[in-house]
């Protein structure tokens, strides 16, 4: 603390997972990975911490910035450094707050994801996919590869494929554990993923969810094995496609996959 009682630095906590970058570079780097095409930007920063990222945001034209930050330290120190922020600053778990409520219309995420929860952040974005039009993080390296991983990779699964069918996905760059306090025993990546033109899966979405899951579940096996609690007709698991393996099928080969489940159980009821 200043001797005037400001608050000087905010120590991170384990228990909220916090690795703070002091990277200036870095920070910059990540910011200006935002594609902004509009003269008004709506941008939504998860887990400012001390503002590292922040104050890049607010240097930034046409960004309309609002962060929200479960520390109430973290908080203290952005009310007190961030005159700008004001009342722009959502003292609030992402993963439990409203997403409809943070702008009227679509926004773009960012942030130094805590590894322990990146993957539910991930989940929550891809449920207000028509909301988050864009999205720049920083993950576990190995995360990162894994969500950006294409078909036939052993790092391929759930997250790969459901992301992916309506994102466009990007490993921009990895970071060091040096550049953070207290440094990480893991590599960290940046990722940006750009919404895609997919309005709506040209096939039952839900099922498809429930397909990719079950398919990587147990991913060793053939899809015929995989999916038998599906209760597949054996027209479906005569086919070809069912003799691979989860890893190896892309996005739209999941897309199709599904019509045909969901076409099958059409012809079943009638």
């Amino acid at each position: 603390m200043y001797a005037d009682g400001r608050m000087n630095k905010v120590r991170p906590k384990k228990s909220l997972g916090q690795h703070f970058l002091h990277d200036q570079n870095i920070a910059e780097r990540i910011v200006a990975s935002l594609k902004i095409e509009n003269e008004k930007h709506a941008v939504l920063e998860i887990g400012p911490g001390m503002g590292m990222l922040t104050k890049f945001l607010l240097d930034k034209p046409g960004i309309e910035l609002k962060v929200i930050e479960i520390d109430r330290d973290s908080v203290a120190y952005l009310k007190k450094h961030f005159a700008a922020l004001r009342d722009k600053i959502i003292e609030r778990d992402f993963l439990e707050v409203d997403v409809d409520s943070i702008f009227p219309g679509k926004f773009s995420v960012i942030g130094n994801f805590p590894y322990n929860i990146s993957s539910q952040i991930l989940f929550k974005t891809l449920q207000h996919r028509d909301k988050v039009d864009q999205l720049v993080c920083m993950l576990q390296k190995e995360v990162a590869e894994r969500i950006a991983a294409q078909h036939g990779s052993k790092t391929y699964g759930i997250l790969s494929v459901l992301l992916q069918a309506y994102y466009d996905i990007e490993l921009l760059f990895k970071v060091p554990p040096g550049v953070f306090t207290p440094p990480p025993k893991v590599m960290s990546a940046v990722l940006r993923l750009v919404r895609n033109n997919v309005a709506k899966l040209a096939c039952d979405e839900v099922l498809f969810v429930r397909v990719v899951k079950q398919a990587f579940n147990t991913r060793r096996k053939t899809l015929r094995n995989a999916l038998k609690n599906l209760n597949l007709p054996a027209e479906i698991s005569a086919l070809e496609i069912m003799d691979k393996r989860a890893e190896q099928l892309p996005v739209e080969a999941f897309i199709n996959l599904t019509q045909l489940i969901d076409r099958s159980r059409g012809a079943a009821t009638r």
